[in-house]
């Protein structure tokens, strides 16, 4: 008896930890390390780049809000829900002043992969002067 309940437990805790007992939106983004590399650029070029994302979960996708570290960075969400299977963007314009770049965007939402459905986003790059 001792054993059933020792296996019936390890079991539970496997399929806690694989997250197959995680039902809900889930948002997987498609930048490596949630990370956009600028690169070196100018300060002419375009400061807009884009964070593409899929709902791989078995519900709607809802972002209830995109928060920047400053206000040179401004980013978009999208404001419909985002249908499992489907993919979305958030659109992040940087203002391209010069030096080097380094921001943290928080998306909120009711993914469940995410504690509290928050995932950090960043930019990273340089920006020179002509």
């Amino acid at each position: 008896m001792k054993m059933k309940k020792t296996i019936i437990l390890f079991a539970f805790a496997l399929i806690s930890s694989t997250g197959f007992a995680q039902n809900g939106p889930k948002i997987v983004f498609s930048a490596k390390d949630n990370t956009i590399d600028y690169g070196r650029v100018t300060k002419n070029e375009d400061g807009s780049r884009d964070f593409t994302f899929t709902n791989t979960g078995n519900a709607p996708l809802i972002i209830t809000n995109v928060l920047s570290t400053c206000g040179c960075t401004v980013p978009t969400k999208p404001n419909e829900p985002i249908m499992p299977g489907k993919t979305g963007k958030i659109t992040v314009k940087y203002n391209m002043a010069p030096g080097p770049i380094r921001k943290t965007i928080t998306v909120e939402s009711n993914a469940v992969n995410y504690e509290g459905g928050r995932v950090a986003l960043k930019i990273k790059g340089e920006v020179i002067s002509n």
